[in-house]
């Protein structure tokens, strides 16, 4: 940790965060979300693509990738891609989530063409695409450099990048939940590179598996550091672990661990414009109190969101703009499009 950013003084004050009370820590965390941004939630009208779910990686903690051979293993042609992209259009969405997986056989050049594709097809529909993690392996498997191939990305559409493939950046757990996915540092890397290049990316924290609080804490601040480096991060994404048809044996968080722990991140990453109240996650009742914790960003309508979903998520793969609005209004927030 870089002590020339983060004192010794903050490190040691940020541990007790957890100690606090529920409603203390609701009360320090909704005023810094409420000097920003007022009474208002932002979301966006926005629709989840993943081309495919057959990936090289096989993550313990994951329950969308699948092998070739797998029964629900599948990937879309560009048509149908195309074909969901137009349904997005037409409820109006400004925005397309592609997040796919490291398919053993599909080359850089078949993610491009997609990409490519879309934007030619709708301009206007802003694209945010790929993971870290994707984004190393087209690196690795072009002999490209990471900078080279984001580049190649911006002349095809890509405006912004998700947050995935953090997971928790501990070491120790990450080999046990993901030991084949990239490493902190690459992800960092990216990150780092797409900022560089005037390209914004969200953040994100997979917790309430085998990580301890000390390990949520260590991984905000290294998150911190990097929006210290370069203000590339737009969003911080704070995702609650969802265990069935995983392989992690994990026991559901509770509400209140949850909340405070969207209450500390908002806290500790005050160079944050935005935190996430990812309903998909989270539940819709939960993400409407989240934003009385710090959060601000309710995400988006999001049709058809299927990665959580195959871990067990029960909410609906996608919610109406009204109905994000009444939930929005409902916190007894004003909703505002983005």
């Amino acid at each position: 940790m870089n002590n020339s950013r983060t004192s010794n003084l903050f490190v040691n004050s940020i541990r007790q965060l957890y100690d606090a009370g529920l409603h203390q820590l609701a009360s320090a965390a909704d005023e810094v979300r409420r000097q920003r941004h007022g009474d208002k939630a932002y979301y966006v009208v926005n629709a989840h693509i993943n081309p495919t779910n057959i990936c090289r990686i096989g993550c313990p903690l994951c329950a969308f990738a699948c092998r070739s051979d797998d029964k629900n293993a599948y990937t879309l042609t560009v048509d149908e891609i195309l074909c969901r992209a137009q349904n997005a259009s037409d409820f109006g969405a400004t925005q397309l989530h592609l997040v796919s997986s490291v398919h053993p056989d599909k080359p850089y050049s078949w993610y491009r063409d997609i990409m490519s594709s879309v934007h030619s097809a709708f301009p206007k529909i802003k694209l945010k695409a790929w993971t870290a993690v994707e984004i190393f392996a087209f690196a690795e498997s072009t002999g490209k450099s990471i900078e080279y191939i984001l580049r190649d990305l911006q002349s095809v559409g890509l405006v912004s990048m998700p947050g995935g493939g953090a997971e928790i950046f501990d070491a120790e757990v990450r080999k046990k939940i993901a030991p084949n996915k990239i490493p902190v540092d690459r992800w960092l890397e990216v990150h780092r590179t797409a900022h560089k290049l005037g390209i914004p990316t969200n953040a994100t924290m997979l917790f309430g598996h085998l990580e301890t609080r000390q390990h949520r804490i260590e991984h905000l601040l290294q998150l911190r550091e990097l929006q210290d480096e370069t203000n590339g991060f737009d969003c911080f994404v704070p995702l609650v672990f969802h265990p069935q048809n995983t392989q992690i044996n994990a026991e559901p968080i509770a509400a209140n661990e949850i909340l405070k722990t969207v209450a500390v991140s908002r806290l500790i990453l005050n160079n944050f414009e935005h935190i996430k109240a990812y309903w998909v996650t989270l539940g819709e009742s939960l993400a409407q109190i989240a934003l009385s914790y710090g959060a601000d960003d309710f995400d988006g309508t999001v049709f058809e969101e299927r990665i959580h979903h195959d871990a067990g998520s029960s909410v609906p793969k996608g919610l109406t703009e009204k109905r994000i609005r009444e939930l929005i209004t409902g916190a007894k927030r004003t909703p505002v499009k983005m």
